[in-house]
């Protein structure tokens, strides 16, 4: 697999190298000593979840404070998405500045987020399938939301009608407001997981 960085720090584009015959494909989708090597950070899995989205859905921005921190590998396994990932860490030398890419399950490409950052997709399908594996497990309390459409951030999300979108993820504090409420990781040069 080729892993390329895409200009924030911690933020890696994942693209499997498929081997293909009359069968179909096979490729490797995750492997701990490429990522290290390429990347210079462990990645200890802790958790896996899936999320499934009807078209139109907007999902993010989220994140986790520190401690516990999370990174993320994030893959779409059926379907399609755009995938937009916000540098939150105060500090950073790309605070603010983001990352879009568009996810299929036919690349198998997968996008690793690093700890700090903000991460949100829009399903371009129906039955859209994402796979995040996790360095932390899941604990109450510790997620927090960024509002997706704030203007100030203004998002390539590319809509063309309202999203479908949770409460919680639409009442969610502007960029602005979660600085102010002081609850957005600060950045630091060596990344948690160093290999």
């Amino acid at each position: 697999m080729k892993v390329r960085d895409l200009g924030i720090p911690g933020v890696f584009l994942v693209t499997p190298e498929p081997w293909h015959d009359p069968r179909g494909a096979f490729y490797e989708h995750f492997r701990l000593d490429t990522l290290r090597h390429e990347t210079g950070r462990d990645f200890p899995v802790a958790q896996i979840n899936y999320s499934v989205s009807r078209r139109n859905t907007l999902r993010g921005l989220h994140g986790v404070v520190d401690p516990p921190g999370q990174a993320k590998y994030v893959t779409c396994v059926r379907g399609a998405l755009l995938d937009i990932v916000v540098d939150l860490r105060v500090g950073s030398p790309t605070f603010a500045q983001h990352v879009r890419t568009v996810l299929t399950a036919e690349s198998g490409a997968a996008v690793l987020v690093d700890e700090g950052m903000g991460h949100g997709f829009r399903a371009l399908t129906d039955d859209t399938c994402i796979c995040y594996v996790l360095t932390t497990p899941y604990v109450p309390g510790t997620q927090f939301e960024i509002n997706p459409l704030d203007p100030e951030l203004a998002l390539p999300w590319d809509l063309t009608e309202p999203p479908l979108i949770s409460e919680k993820d639409a009442t969610a504090p502007t960029l602005a407001q979660a600085l102010a409420l002081g609850f957005l990781p600060r950045w630091s040069p060596t990344p948690r997981h160093e290999g």
